[in-house]
Parts: C-alpha cells; sequence; structure tokens
C-alpha cells in the first residue's frame, strides 16, 4: 500500500504543478512580427555590342562604302559602338574575309578604340582608318569583313 500513496502522492504533486504553471501561464504575453523580403534576381553576363551610323543609336550600320581609293591614302569612316550587354567589355577590331585574298596584303585597318573598356548601355564614337599601300596593283574593287569584339 505505500508503493500506493507514493503514486498518488506523485500524482497530486504533479497535479498541483500543473494547476500552477498553468496560472502563470495567463501572466504571460506575447507578441507576432511580421516579416517579409526580397530575392534578388542574379542575372548571368551577357556580353554583346550593337553598331550605329549615329550617336542616337537608332541607325544599324550593316556596311561601310569605301568608295574609290588612292594608292598610299588613307580613307576614314565614323561609327557608333553600343554595349548592349550588361557588363563592361574591352574593345577590339580585326579586318578578315578579304576579297581578293591578295587585297590583305596592301591594305591596314585601325581605328581609335583598341582597348577600349566599354560600360554597359555606354555608346563610343569610332573613327575607323582604311590605309592603302602605294604599291598596291593588280587589284579594282575590294570586300572585306570587320568584326568588332567586345571582351569581358
Amino acid at each position: 500500500m505505500a508503493m500506493r500513496r507514493a503514486t498518488t502522492g506523485t500524482v497530486l504533486a504533479l497535479a498541483v504543478i500543473g494547476l500552477v504553471m498553468s496560472a502563470m501561464g495567463a501572466l504571460v504575453t506575447t507578441r507576432t512580427v511580421s516579416n517579409s523580403g526580397n530575392i534578388a534576381v542574379v542575372t548571368s553576363p551577357t556580353v554583346q555590342l550593337g553598331v550605329y551610323s549615329d550617336s542616337g543609336c537608332t541607325a544599324t550600320l550593316s556596311s561601310i562604302p569605301w568608295g574609290t581609293l588612292t594608292p598610299g591614302n588613307t580613307a576614314t569612316s565614323t561609327m557608333f559602338v553600343r554595349n548592349e550587354g550588361n557588363v563592361a567589355v574591352t574593345l577590339s577590331i580585326q579586318a578578315g574575309n578579304w576579297n581578293p585574298a591578295s587585297a590583305s596584303s596592301y591594305f591596314s585597318l585601325g581605328w581609335n578604340c583598341t582597348g577600349y573598356v566599354l560600360q554597359p548601355s555606354q555608346v563610343v564614337k569610332a573613327l575607323l582608318t582604311l590605309n592603302v599601300s602605294s604599291s598596291i596593283s593588280g587589284i579594282t574593287s575590294f570586300s572585306f569583313d570587320i568584326t568588332i569584339t567586345g571582351t569581358q
């Protein structure tokens, strides 16, 4: 029977503790704090150039008519290059796909933007120069492609 009283006493003690805790719980207050936030949209870097014939970048430049050139002289042409990507790029230029192929030996192409760092949305005025060798012979017409590169 002693065992039974200990069990009953323990149950009574636990019941009293429960009542006290319950009464104390009525004195507790709570506050709710709302939370909100945004997740940054991380875009992949894009590298893209636009080449235009006007400073407002409304007329895409697709070809340059150099006209009739004189041996030993230099011709110039202006274009506008816009960074249409979302990262800064370093500009370079290359001439290729010469027709006739031997024309590459008599012409040299340059510009004022080699190594220029172009920021996103920035436009730069590029002055192209085409030098014709004074020793050019056997070529009465020519064509070539200009490749403008933006490197991140």
